[in-house]
């Protein structure tokens, strides 16, 4: 196991910039409005040869609404969790009550702590010594925004753990997507067995993608609960939450399998239909999941009336895996992960040239391609150059002579014979002239 860091201290102190300076990427949203990071973020890190994950938390202050006290049992979680804490301090605001109290509370947690004074620079260099106060020892002045600093900071924390190499496992990593309040952060505690996420009726708690590991059935996965999406005129240009919707368009991107979670009590949205659009577009396997299949009102024909509402409004993914599950319960959650495994393998089929020129011969056979202004298109031998998406290359006489619906043709006689349920594939076709 690589040792774990985690990052905690009052909001707005800098701790999602030091985690974007130490992992190299943005991982953390980064703004001046405090309380932007809610739940704990993942970064595996490295600094001179030691390998160990870094764990972002929302801020620390003394509110006492439901948000705040759910952030704050996050960050507590991630110190009883983690090998070192980084307690995070501002010089320009100097020693605060936060500050004091959060240092009472890690002298007690037993844990290696490393203190940080963050925004600093040569003016602000005398104010550090106040920081002595907290009895956490020698304070590291540095300034993630700019990286001074940051170097022997790493020094100090890596001394507390020995060098962990990578295991070499690897993990299928499964984005869940979907609009805001369908009970993506729900599913991803079920899978984790803890709040691993915060859970809020309060559309759009979840802000940032969250990477979470959990085995299943024996299978390892990482999970990425993202942000939920709302129609494009209802975000505010300039806002937080126009982050949170490109962070989990970036999940999507990275991630292996996609879970579109749909509210089975309210049915297929439009929005429901765009999300989806996006994960088609990508190329990615996928699954809909209907949520909160318990609390639908059911009959004999409730399953397959949704079964039809699906086909209609995901016409242009007809390819695509569907289950009915309940995040809060658990029902079915473990058959979903069964269904993420079998798209993402249907997603790396290969057929060997010879079966997919028997079938593609045999489709020819039953259908010729249909005649455009006195010409009729020859297909000479077809190929499988790629997977995710499964790739299919055709050698045509002239490849503007294959009509759309001759190539959903072939599609389909593909999909007949091979199953590649909850995946795309691409048809491409090249003429004798054509690179």
């Amino acid at each position: 196991m690589k040792p774990t860091v985690a990052i905690v201290g009052r909001p707005n102190v800098g701790k999602s910039t030091l985690m974007n300076r130490i992992s190299g990427r943005r991982v953390s949203i980064v703004d001046d409005m405090p309380g932007v990071t809610r739940d704990r973020l993942y970064a595996d890190c490295e600094w001179c040869g030691k390998i160990f994950t870094l764990i972002d938390t929302g801020g620390i202050d003394d509110g006492d609404d439901d948000i705040t006290r759910s952030v704050k049992r996050q960050a507590i979680d991630a110190v009883e969790l983690c090998d070192v804490v980084l307690l995070i301090t501002d010089v320009k605001q100097g020693v605060l009550s936060g500050d004091r109290e959060i240092a009472e509370t890690l002298r007690r947690s037993n844990k290696p702590v490393v203190l940080a004074v963050n925004k600093a620079d040569s003016a602000s260099r005398d104010l550090v010594y106040d920081f002595y106060s907290l009895g956490l020892g020698e304070p590291y002045l540095i300034s993630a925004e700019h990286g001074s600093g940051v170097g022997d900071l790493l020094d100090g924390i890596c001394s507390h753990f020995d060098i962990v190499e990578t295991d070499g496992t690897s993990a299928l990593s499964v984005a869940v997507v979907g609009k805001p309040n369908v009970g993506k952060s729900s599913l991803v505690n079920k899978l984790a067995g803890y709040e691993r996420a915060i859970v809020s009726n309060v559309a759009g708690t979840t802000r940032d993608a969250i990477d979470t590991p959990v085995s299943v059935g024996g299978k390892d996965f990482v999970i990425i609960d993202t942000a939920g999406m709302r129609r494009k005129r209802d975000i505010e240009s300039n806002s937080v939450e126009r982050y949170s919707v490109l962070r989990s368009i970036a999940a999507i991107k990275r991630a292996d399998v996609v879970l579109v979670m749909i509210d089975a009590t309210s049915g297929v949205t439009e929005q429901d239909e765009k999300i989806a659009g996006l994960v088609h577009e990508s190329g990615k396997p996928s699954v809909l999941v209907l949520n909160k299949w318990d609390a639908v009102e059911k009959d004999g024909y409730t399953l397959d009336e949704m079964m039809l509402e699906l086909k209609e409004k995901f016409a242009f993914m007809s390819y695509f895996k569907s289950i009915s599950i309940s995040a809060l319960t658990g029902q079915r959650v473990e058959k979903l992960m069964s269904e993420a495994v079998s798209a993402w393998e249907n997603a790396n089929r290969r057929i060997s040239t010879g079966l997919l020129n028997e079938l593609v011969a045999q489709a020819v056979a039953a259908t010729e391609p249909t005649a455009r202004k006195g010409r009729r298109a020859k297909i000479y031998y077809a190929s499988q150059p790629g997977v995710c998406p499964p790739l299919f290359v055709f050698k045509v006489n002239d490849a503007r002579l294959i009509h759309f619906s001759y190539e959903r043709y072939l599609e389909n006689s593909i999909r007949r014979a091979v199953d590649y349920s909850g995946t795309p594939i691409q048809l491409k076709f090249i003429g004798k002239g054509d690179q």
